[in-house]
């Protein structure tokens, strides 16, 4: 089946909206997300990726900056600042040709400012995918969890109940089918949760004393090792484990400078 696009109903927007000016915008994002002070892959590029001229007239969430994200995001007309996980220079320096040249003439053309936030937006305690999606799950006694060159990128809690249920209640959440590696006990009384493509880390995971891994998705080697280990790693995709941040950020970008807000779902089943 092709990819889906939808709409969220429109975020509340303030009663005495505060001037939509983009740089108010970043400066409070930047400042909020931290982005300074936390390091993430080169090809992120956190913060503003395009500028645009006019005011912002509309906040539009999404997960990846791709192509058919921004011709859709264009169609809602000129003015709006897309809000992402995955910005666009993820392949790092490129030429201006092909796909590449469509997504900015498109952005450009409606006069679209685009800003990005990977890491940050993982981590973040408030509006972080997984803070987010811990939260949902109802942990408890919750507590840092896995390291990235210093950063604990995850959170880990009490959840009492059996590995079913929790396949169960993360399918439920996720609007989707989840993929189970039970590699440990069909008793569950902690977890460890780190959202998008950490299941390479299963032995980190294993290490921390979790008994199930929530994830977005990994590499094949992952599930053998996890049972090896003795652990239990749910995938619920990439896609799906990460579409709670963008949706909060612009929930909150929207609230606090009267902008009408809604999340553009464009999902890849991975």
């Amino acid at each position: 089946m092709p990819p889906r696009f939808a709409l969220a109903p429109p975020g509340g927007a303030a009663q005495n909206p505060a001037m939509a000016d983009l740089k108010d915008i970043v400066a409070f994002l930047d400042r909020e997300l931290n982005h300074a002070g936390i390091e993430d892959y080169p090809g992120a590029l956190n913060g503003l990726q395009l500028d645009h001229e006019g005011r912002v007239e509309r906040v539009i969430a999404a997960v990846d900056a791709s192509l058919p994200v921004i011709e859709r995001a264009a169609e809602q007309g000129r003015g709006s600042l897309l809000l992402v996980h995955h910005g666009m220079f993820w392949q790092g320096a490129q030429t201006i040709t092909g796909p590449v040249h469509r997504k900015l003439k498109v952005a450009m053309e409606a006069d679209m400012a685009i800003y990005s936030s990977h890491l940050p937006l993982d981590v973040h305690p408030e509006w972080g995918n997984n803070a987010l999606l811990a939260a949902s799950l109802g942990l408890s006694d919750t507590q840092a969890f896995m390291d990235f060159k210093g950063l604990a990128v995850g959170i880990q809690g009490a959840w009492s109940g059996s590995r079913d249920e929790l396949k169960s209640a993360l399918e439920g959440i996720l609007e989707g089918p989840v993929h189970l590696c039970p590699g440990g006990s069909a008793k569950i009384g902690r977890v460890g949760v780190v959202t998008g493509g950490a299941g390479g880390e299963v032995a980190q995971a294993a290490a921390a004393g979790v008994d199930a891994f929530v994830t977005g998705e990994g590499p094949h080697h992952s599930y053998c090792l996890a049972e090896e280990l003795g652990l239990n790693v749910f995938y619920g995709g990439h896609y799906a484990t990460e579409t709670f941040g963008v949706k909060a950020l612009a929930e909150k970008v929207g609230a606090k400078f009267g902008r009408p807000w809604s999340f553009l779902d464009h999902p890849t089943g991975m």
